[in-house]
């Protein structure tokens, strides 16, 4: 199915249940245009559709992850007119939005800056491990411009407090301040991070796919509910669900009889 995209913007691999997506425009430190957005946009659909596929990783080669829009891509955007931009914008928040409901868990692979709707790409990942020589910066403000269709993933990446101050400033922070953010998970050098990101690349993959899928839903239908007879139920209802699918049973059975579950074989 991933053979008939037709990749320009994009590099792609797939190994051990494992895909790789790769930003490749490294000469404009892969910041995106319009065909980046439909290249992103179809390959994940395209991979939450493959069965063979378990987990994603987003990369990105050269020495910055991603700058945000592209230059040209911008100067073609002045000209537009609000409801060109409209739909310029739509189809720049579709993209985003695919990435974060993907059913497979996506690990971002942040070798270096991350500016603006780069931080969105990091934000929409439901894994984020950077190097501690990259850099992160929310640069709209600076323009005149605000970072609506990125706004609800970095808000909930990095709370409310953190994007008041980063919204507004625009200020370039390190690894070390988007961690302690909770914005990226895990910070490492970056000669280890590629075995970092492998690491919970295989872990993510190696567990029962419908429950991976479950969870990503889980904390998406939960995160920032009241905890009321409703959810308490709804949490009954969900667990009692799971542990009766073929997964679920095939999982709890390999346990008791002390071997690898069929997803494993």
């Amino acid at each position: 199915m991933t053979d008939a995209l037709n990749l320009q913007r994009l590099k792609l691999s797939v190994a051990g249940h494992v895909a790789r997506v790769t930003l490749d425009r490294p000469d404009v430190r892969n910041a995106f245009d319009d065909a980046s957005i439909v290249e992103l946009t179809a390959v994940f659909r395209a991979l939450d559709d493959d069965p063979d596929v378990r987990a994603i990783v987003l990369a990105a080669n050269g020495p910055a992850f991603c700058a945000g829009a592209d230059l040209n891509y911008m100067k073609r955007m002045a000209w537009y007119s609000e409801a060109e931009n409209r739909a310029d914008a739509l189809g720049l928040a579709t993209m985003f939005n695919t990435i974060y409901a993907s059913s497979k868990p996506v690990i971002a692979r942040v070798q270096g800056d991350a500016y603006a709707g780069g931080m969105g790409l990091v934000a929409v990942c439901d894994i984020a491990v950077a190097a501690d020589s990259a850099h992160f910066c929310l640069s709209e403000a600076r323009l005149g411009l605000m970072p609506a269709t990125i706004a609800p993933y970095v808000i909930r990446a990095m709370g409310a407090r953190g994007a008041h101050r980063y919204f507004i400033t625009a200020e370039r922070f390190d690894a070390a301040e988007a961690q302690r953010l909770g914005f990226v998970h895990q910070v490492t050098t970056p000669d280890q991070l590629g075995a970092s990101v492998d690491a919970v690349a295989k872990a993510a993959a190696s567990n029962s796919p419908n429950a991976v899928r479950e969870c990503k839903r889980l904390v998406a239908d939960f995160a920032g509910r009241d905890i009321d007879e409703a959810l308490i139920a709804e949490t009954a209802d969900r667990i009692a669900r799971i542990r009766a699918s073929d997964e679920g049973r095939e999982g709890v059975r390999s346990f008791l009889e002390k071997r690898k579950p069929s997803w494993l074989d």
